[in-house]
């Protein structure tokens, strides 16, 4: 196994970093990943003590420690229409980070800008709440509401059968209850723009992580409204601009022409892929797109009627479209390349079939 370097602004990255999720087990458990003694991570401990970057509370085992911040803002705000999400953020968000890199200004400032104007104009919420936590190790902005719930809402403007399809429809973008004002890609890319992004709605969560994870979780407890968390590093170094061109199709066209749809969310709990009423629902809305990636990772198999589905009579029916397959299995593989062939005898052409 490697060992991670050990440098000391590597260590205290990964204390910073660490201390949210585990406050009292932090020092053990990064000597561990350090391959470091005790001693060692006490150090550093002690010196960001000093520096005023964290806290501590109780004594030996009772040790509990916390991230100072180093801004924090709450705002309850009232939902009319003349609340304005660039004012919100220019008077109280902005001023409270100063020092932050020009980039990740840009993408909080979309971020909030865009979960914000959400809420005002899809929650029928009275009331939203905005908070910004600035630490040194990360940013995190969150917008709630007591609403209706955005994947309720979702569920009923497009009649679909159950609310996770709503978590399906968002993850691949250009979706919108209100097409008039518009144009669903705020989640979207917000959602690729931060480290981890998340959405509590229901029994629902959603998170999505920079390097590529997207999960479903249920909950037997039910969340009134919404709640977006964004959270981001205040060293990253891409830009809104970075993430606009990832999803710009490689033809020379610059909208957004690109998606990546992680193909799990098509399924409802440890169920397999396998009819073609599970295909259908996975390709609702593909032909808005020129360029797919279709990340297969955590689905294992899928069955002959589904790839079918996907890779021989969508392509056949939808020619301009291009499917990019991931993260496949061997049999994913065999699925799809039996598919894909049966389609190119009948037609002699692969224009639009899947690019393994």
């Amino acid at each position: 196994m490697t060992v991670p370097r050990r440098r000391p602004q590597d260590i205290r990255a990964y204390l910073l970093q660490g201390i949210d999720d585990n406050p009292r087990g932090i020092v053990t458990e990064t000597a561990k990943h350090f391959a470091v003694t005790r001693q060692a991570v006490l150090r550093h401990v002690r010196s960001l003590l000093a520096e005023g970057k964290i806290a501590v509370q109780g004594r030996t085992r009772d040790r509990r420690y916390t991230v100072v911040p180093i801004a924090k803002v709450e705002l309850s705000l009232i939902i009319s229409p003349d609340l304005e999400e660039h004012v919100i953020w220019r008077q109280s968000i902005r001023p409270a980070l100063e020092g932050v890199r020009e980039n990740v200004l840009g993408i909080c400032q979309y971020g909030f800008t865009e979960m914000l104007r959400n809420a005002i104009d899809h929650s029928e919420s009275p009331r939203a709440v905005a908070m910004l936590d600035y630490s040194p190790h990360r940013i995190r902005i969150r917008v709630a509401d007591s609403g209706v719930g955005v994947f309720n809402k979702i569920q009923k403007a497009f009649n679909l059968p159950d609310p996770r399809d709503a978590i399906l429809e968002l993850a691949k973008g250009k979706l919108t209850t209100d097409p008039k004002r518009h144009t669903g890609e705020g989640i979207f890319f917000a959602s690729r723009m931060f480290d981890r992004f998340s959405i509590l709605s229901g029994k629902l969560y959603f998170a999505h992580k920079e390097q590529g994870d997207d999960w479903l979780l249920e909950d037997e407890d039910q969340s009134a409204g919404t709640m977006v968390s964004m959270v981001i590093s205040p060293s990253s170094e891409w830009t809104t601009q970075e993430i606009f061109d990832r999803f710009a199709s490689s033809d020379g066209n610059f909208g957004f022409s690109k998606t990546h749809v992680p193909v799990v969310l098509a399924r409802y709990g440890d169920e397999n892929l396998v009819s073609r009423s599970q295909a259908k629902r996975l390709l609702s809305r593909f032909e808005r797109f020129r360029e797919i990636v279709l990340d297969f990772k955590n689905v294992s198999t899928i069955g002959q009627a589904f790839a079918d589905e996907v890779f021989r009579v969508f392509p056949h029916d939808h020619p301009q479209v291009h499917l990019y397959p991931i993260n496949v299995t061997s049999q994913v593989i065999r699925m799809i390349s039996r598919a894909v062939a049966a389609g190119a005898s009948e037609s002699g052409e692969g224009n639009g079939a899947a690019q393994l």
